[in-house]
């Protein structure tokens, strides 16, 4: 989907805005946005020096994800990018035809000394994404959209494939997470014009309707842990 915004006259925008803003809090949400889902029972330790790790996780449009990262303390940088596929260095205009196995993803690079792995996990199911839309986020649509957790390590494998079955046996959403596990092959940082979209783009209207509500819902539910 061609997510490039035209400059429409303030006089469309905001009608426009209000209906889609509107539609987008009925479609989508599948629980209450009011607090976070519960944190993970393992994972959640924080590392006893100073470190750094690496998180790699899809959910829809990067634009968004990243900008939920880069407002989280602990996190070094957060990069948009392509994961999952065998194609080596793709382009938007590849991943964008969904035939190339990579979704749109973010490479979150983090102090666990600061941030927990089993945090960042608890921020992607409550504020990032919706987990229960399958080959989708909002408006966005295609495989290139789906919800996955690209694992480094057999850890961050086991606390993610935990932390979604915890979820699912407490029924935390009304529909199934359909959220992929699957081992990190490479990352693939995308095209310079995609990093830091929200903060170059905060007028957008795409930005938003989609990903400053993801702001707003990170502010509220983990306040002792957003930087602005």
């Amino acid at each position: 989907m061609n997510r490039s915004v035209l400059n429409y006259a303030a006089a469309l925008v905001i009608p426009i805005a209000l209906v889609l803003i509107g539609a987008r809090l009925t479609s989508g949400a599948t629980r209450s946005q009011i607090a976070p889902v519960s944190a993970p029972i393992a994972g959640v330790d924080l590392a006893a020096a100073p470190a750094e790790d690496t998180a790699v996780f899809a959910g829809g449009c990067f634009w968004g994800v990243e900008a939920v990262f880069d407002h989280v303390k602990g996190v070094k940088r957060a990069i948009s990018g392509y994961a999952g596929g065998q194609l080596a260095n793709p382009s938007y205009e590849q991943v964008s035809t969904g035939t190339t196995g990579h979704a749109e993803s973010v490479e979150v690079i983090y102090d666990p000394s600061q941030v927990s792995y089993g945090k960042l996990l608890q921020i992607f199911f409550s504020v990032a994404h919706d987990p229960t839309e399958l080959n989708r986020q909002g408006p966005d649509h295609g495989p290139q959209y789906r919800s996955a957790i690209f694992y480094r390590t057999a850890q961050q494998q086991q606390v993610a494939e935990s932390y979604i079955k915890q979820l699912t046996a407490a029924k935390t959403f009304s529909r199934p997470i359909v959220t992929q596990v699957a081992k990190l092959g490479g990352f693939y940082a995308a095209e310079d014009y995609h990093q830091n979209y929200l903060a170059n783009h905060p007028n957008q209207l795409y930005i938003v309707i989609n990903d400053k509500p993801k702001l707003v819902a990170l502010k509220r539910q983990f306040g002792d842990i957003y930087r602005d």
